[in-house]
């Protein structure tokens, strides 16, 4: 990547030093630079210990904002992250990088803003709650029909049929759950992720 000689982690400045677009070309492995909010980061060393893994690496010379927005919740926690700080965007330049068309970046913001104020980025605990107790529910329905009708051809059948439905919504439900996607606190994520997983499956 061409641009100006700047460390990662490079000291503080009264006045952020200005780049063009030209010189944030920074996309190979050993030095990777991106736009946040026309801020300007050197992520070269931090990349290997983001926590989403390499995706971060596919930004690297570009803007990228709104996939920050994307695939981060708390972003107060996240800008706590954001320390290799190098500079700013200087002010004739365009706020994406010129790959990119500028209808369809405003186009996405517009329709996750309409997303955001029908709440349907907030999982329904509820829902979720509902779904869990129908698996069970099925599971258990499985297990007294074995037990209250035998192993006949019918009553196996029955069941058959039963555990796989309770089974395939398992399956979903613990997918859900394994991407941290219902909780806010990753820990409660992991532990239905798990009791699902380990016992219902």
């Amino acid at each position: 990547g061409r641009g100006r000689n700047q460390g990662e982690g490079a000291p503080d400045r009264e006045a952020p030093m200005p780049f063009r677009w030209e010189e944030i070309q920074h996309n190979l492995r050993t030095d990777k630079w991106l736009v946040i909010a026309r801020k300007v980061y050197n992520i070269t060393k931090w990349s290997s210990r983001h926590p989403g893994g390499r995706v971060i690496g596919h930004y690297a010379g570009e803007d990228a904002t709104d996939a920050l927005h994307a695939f981060h919740r708390d972003l107060d926690f996240v800008r706590k992250f954001l320390k290799p700080l190098i500079g700013e965007l200087a002010p004739e330049e365009p706020s994406q990088d010129r790959g990119k068309n500028s209808q369809i970046t405003e186009d996405f913001r517009a329709l996750r803003k309409t997303a955001e104020d029908m709440n349907l980025f907030k999982s329904n605990h509820l829902f979720f709650l509902l779904h869990l107790a129908h698996i069970i529910a099925m599971e258990t329905i499985a297990w007294f029909t074995v037990f209250y009708f035998g192993n006949g051809w019918i009553p196996t059948v029955i069941t058959a049929f039963v555990l796989a439905t309770s089974q395939a919504q398992a399956g979903w439900l613990q997918h859900d759950y394994g991407h941290l996607s219902v909780y806010k606190k990753s820990m409660w994520n992991h532990i239905v992720h798990k009791f699902i997983i380990g016992h219902l499956k």
